[in-house]
């Protein structure tokens, strides 16, 4: 067993007793507005072991829920505290959630995070070369949308990441408002009142937009997930080998929608840390 599967199984245990509470060697600034929606506000997590003079890896951070739920405080002990541990600075973004705006607001939000986040990222000891997202499920397509979007999808600023962390992601926005796939919480998020619906699910769907010079994406899909079809992280993955980008997918094993074990959460971290490291963004 490896250092990282090692934490990531010391941790597990205190970190279930006692989620969400930040460790004292985690420093934190809440709230900071990115945009003008009081929604709209994320929180920028540091080691306070990390040295301050390198220029250090960022992380976008992004909450699931189905777009209607969550909130960014949920997912600081599985998305988050992993890459606190390498003393990369972390930025945990909040969004507006559907009962407060349907899409395509979230997306609109978490890509005026990324620009802010790289705005400020000199504030932060950042090198904006080597930022990364990542979220899961909703949070995972975002994370996703944030990589892929381009200007043309005229839905905010876009620009480079180094890699997508993509969590059991939505990736076709489609595919959840019809058929076996139909989803109450796509319904709600783009609902029928919204004009060209079909024409903005697209819109917002990541594997529309995959093409040539994606930065590299990393799936991470359970194979028996009930809420986001498998289909969609090898579909996406498939299709972005296919336009010459770079994509790997680590499926886990009778993995439903996120709850793995602390084994194979290490096992991830293990693949995501290996997986950058061979692109040289840490």
């Amino acid at each position: 067993m490896n250092m990282v599967q090692r934490l990531f199984l010391g941790l597990f245990p205190a970190l279930l007793l006692a989620q969400n509470q930040v460790p004292d060697w985690v420093s934190v600034e809440s709230n900071i507005p990115y945009s003008s929606h009081k929604e709209t506000v994320l929180d920028i997590l540091q080691s306070k072991r990390a040295p301050g003079s390198a220029k250090r890896v960022g992380v976008i951070v992004i909450h699931g829920g189905g777009w209607g739920a969550g909130k960014k405080e949920n997912v600081f002990d599985r998305l988050c505290l992993p890459f606190l541990e390498k003393g990369y600075v972390v930025a945990n973004v909040e969004y507006r959630l559907t009962g407060t705006a349907p899409a395509p607001a979230a997306v609109e939000d978490v890509l005026a995070a990324a620009e802010w986040f790289r705005s400020n990222a000199a504030k932060y000891g950042v090198d904006k070369s080597k930022i990364i997202v990542t979220g899961d499920s909703a949070g995972g397509h975002l994370a996703l949308m944030v990589g892929l979007t381009p200007k043309q999808a005229k839905l905010g600023p876009t620009g480079k990441v180094a890699a997508v962390v993509n969590f059991y992601g939505i990736t076709d926005i489609q595919d959840q408002l019809e058929g076996d796939h139909m989803r109450d919480y796509a319904i709600k998020w783009v609902p029928d009142s919204l004009p060209d619906r079909q024409e903005l699910a697209r819109r917002l769907s990541p594997i529309t937009w995959v093409r040539k010079d994606l930065p590299p994406v990393i799936t991470i899909h359970g194979d028996a997930d009930p809420i986001v079809p498998y289909e969609h992280g090898v579909d996406i993955t498939k299709e972005i080998r296919n336009a010459g980008s770079d994509a790997e997918m680590v499926p886990v094993h009778q993995g439903g929608h996120g709850n793995f074990t602390p084994e194979q959460f290490a096992d991830i971290y293990t693949q995501i840390f290996n997986f950058l490291a061979k692109r040289k963004i840490i």
